[in-house]
């Protein structure tokens, strides 16, 4: 599903060189400033699955807090696991999780960064493998469990400025 507040522009694809092989963006010559990106992943299960994985009586344990974890260790580890992602100085990640519905839980993903090139990257990594450590802590109890979408909601800072979901 392509999002709402894109423009019909063309598109310029900054990691595809002019032979169209993907690259890394060399960012040596781009300002260090602060940067930061939220993002977020949704997690749908029976309400009663989510009652016990937010009690923290499910039967591998706390999930909440492993998810969070997790969530942050991934943020870290976002340079290492994407091919052309920078490896980022990370000054900061936060990760929650909050009943949104009763059938639904929504992670939302928080990193900052003082550097060359933004954290979108990490905050969606940290959203994902925080809503995937959920399921793996719930799945015993239902293995339907539905994760996603997985999306940016808002970055800030650098060359592209704000952006901030509809």
């Amino acid at each position: 599903m392509s999002d709402p507040n894109q423009t019909d522009a063309p598109i310029n694809l900054s990691h595809v060189n002019e032979r169209g092989e993907a690259r890394m963006v060399d960012v040596s010559s781009t300002p260090v400033s602060v940067r930061e990106a939220v993002a977020s992943a949704g997690v749908t299960a029976r309400p009663a699955v989510l009652d016990a994985l937010l009690a923290g009586t499910l039967p591998k344990g706390e999930a909440v807090a492993t998810a969070r974890l997790a969530g942050i260790q991934a943020a870290k580890r976002t340079g290492g696991l994407i091919p052309l992602c920078h490896p980022l100085p990370i000054d900061f990640v936060d990760v929650d999780v909050d009943r949104v519905a009763p059938d639904r839980l929504a992670v939302r993903c928080t990193a900052r960064t003082t550097a060359r090139t933004g954290v979108e990257m990490e905050a969606m990594t940290g959203a994902a493998v925080a809503a995937l450590t959920l399921y793996d802590m719930a799945k015993a109890a239902d293995k339907g469990i539905v994760l996603g979408p997985i999306q940016l909601e808002e970055k800030s800072g650098g060359k592209s400025g704000t952006f901030r979901r509809a």
